[in-house]
């Protein structure tokens, strides 16, 4: 249009993220607009920092690719995204995997270092290791509910790219006599990062614990409020003058999370919550994984929202792993008779990437998993926390799991495990040009940076970040993902969505 327009000419460009595709250029040379593209760039946006310890490709089809459609262009790009790390901190000098994809990612690095010899810097390497986990290895955790603070407000509003919308009532200034008149109607958008210093603060914490964190910090800056009262020198009140900036920043920042926990202690409360956690819970320490369960039914019965569902019966999957023929039957019958046929393709998906899926070898293999690994915890300290599983009340991420038997003692004391997980596990060693070998000093942590391929939750985010304050920890994570994910969002993601006909 433009170029019919007399108008002078202006010039046009196209900028690809992350990269130019073939198939884009060949469309818009058929449109005929190809020509009028002056610049046609493209800009290699691998990994976005979304906070000190923490990286993201936001590719929001990444697992659907790689496990439904077997295309592996994303892993070229997380492949890429580590390179891209490595010419910035230098050689990770380890790399360990578990999983196929993790294994693309690592030949990927390995022959791009190859091919680039002159990629090798003599940056004095911030990694020691690299851990590359494929979401297929450990597809329980996001179906289960996260209930660490920030991963409730994911499970209930949805963050995206830190951001969160609220809904606008519990957010109104209060004034006098005017009584609700005029209520906001936008919804409340806050940016949620360690930037804040309660947000960092509790954002990790068990939900339970978050209201003593909460009432204390009142407390405290209520005193310092009241410090004005005490201040008489000229001196002092400058002091109490220069701080007031900071003190009114924490006092908003206090009355905003205190209204974000009430919103979610009024779902955390109810019945509905409690029941489905319950199921969850019992499927997670194995009871009853094995035949039909009542409240699934009910649920499908009442027509609670599709995705409850569908994320309950894959947990049960996964927790006896696969279902009985005849309990698989039953359930896919009444989903697509309550919900409608349409949703069989969805079910196919979710079959096809190992969620929902008939026992094969008559074994169920997720005890032995459970045992070995120590995934369900009875006696969870939430406010104090003294091992990963608080993020779950009772249940340690797998994934989480893995990283930390990788630091201590290591992969071999659970080989037998690794082999009834999906995928291979290898080591790899790069080697660093001389004198850049780390001599580690005493009680200097080691540097580890684990890659979920296919998403990660916030639960499992918190867990790794409570793995590298321990004291006796030894390693601290930095974490990097295709996508942030919730079992809400990744389920969607492998739904198909069936558009109506044309005619």
């Amino acid at each position: 249009r433009e170029d019919r327009g007399r108008s002078p000419q202006r010039d046009f460009h196209i900028l690809f993220v992350p990269r130019r595709s073939l198939l884009c250029e060949q469309w818009l040379k058929e449109q005929g607009v190809l020509g009028s593209f002056i610049h046609r760039e493209q800009y290699s946006l691998d990994l976005i920092p979304f906070d000190g310890d923490l990286l993201s490709m936001e590719s929001e089809s990444a697992f659907k690719e790689c496990y439904l459609e077997s295309d592996q262009t994303s892993l070229y790009h997380a492949a890429k995204g580590l390179m891209t790390l490595q010419a910035l901190y230098g050689t990770i000098p380890q790399i360990f995997g578990k999983g196929e994809c993790a294994r693309h990612v690592a030949n990927m690095m390995i022959r791009m270092k190859r091919e680039f010899p002159g990629s090798q810097n003599s940056i004095f390497p911030v990694f020691d290791t690299l851990l590359l986990l494929d979401r297929n290895v450990d597809l329980l955790t996001p179906l289960a509910t996260q209930l660490t603070y920030e991963g409730l407000i994911d499970e209930i509003y949805g963050i995206q790219n830190t951001y969160v919308k609220l809904p606008p009532e519990k957010f109104a200034p209060k004034k006098q006599g005017e009584g609700g008149k005029d209520l906001p109607t936008e919804p409340k958008k806050l940016q949620l990062n360690s930037a804040e210093e309660l947000y960092a603060e509790i954002r990790d914490k068990n939900f339970n614990a978050v209201g003593s964190v909460l009432s204390k910090k009142a407390k405290i800056i209520s005193a310092a409020f009241e410090e004005r009262h005490h201040a008489k020198t000229v001196g002092e009140i400058k002091q109490f003058v220069s701080q007031l900036p900071h003190m009114q920043a924490a006092r908003s920042s206090l009355a905003n999370h205190t209204s974000i926990a009430e919103l979610i202690k009024d779902i955390t409360t109810s019945e509905d919550f409690f029941d489905n956690l319950t199921v969850e819970q019992e499927f997670m320490s194995g009871i009853d994984t094995d035949k039909v369960n009542n409240y699934l039914e009910d649920c499908i019965a009442q027509k609670h929202p599709l995705i409850k569902i569908l994320r309950l019966v894959c947990l049960q999957s996964v927790c006896n792993s696969g279902l009985k023929q005849k309990v698989l039957d039953h359930y896919k019958r009444e989903i697509l008779q309550t919900y409608g046929y349409e949703h069989i393709l969805t079910l196919n998906n979710l079959e096809k990437a190992g969620l929902l899926k008939p026992q094969t070898s008559g074994r169920n293999n997720y005890p032995t998993i459970r045992k070995t690994l120590r995934l369900w915890m009875d006696d969870v300290n939430e406010q104090n926390p003294n091992d990963i599983s608080y993020v779950y009340s009772g249940y340690a991420p797998l994934s989480v799991r893995l990283a930390q038997l990788l630091a201590r003692p290591g992969w071999r004391s659970i080989e037998e495990v690794l082999k009834m997980l999906p995928g291979p596990h290898f080591e790899e060693r790069q080697q660093l040009p001389t004198g850049l070998q780390k001599k580690r000093q005493h009680g200097e942590n080691r540097v580890t940076l684990v890659f979920f391929l296919g998403g990660v939750t916030y639960a499992e985010i918190a867990a790794l970040r409570f793995l590298s304050q321990m004291e006796d920890g030894g390693t601290e994570y930095v974490i990097a993902t295709t996508k942030l994910i919730n079992g809400t969002s990744w389920i969607k993601s492998l739904m198909e969505k069936l558009e109506p006909a044309p005619f």
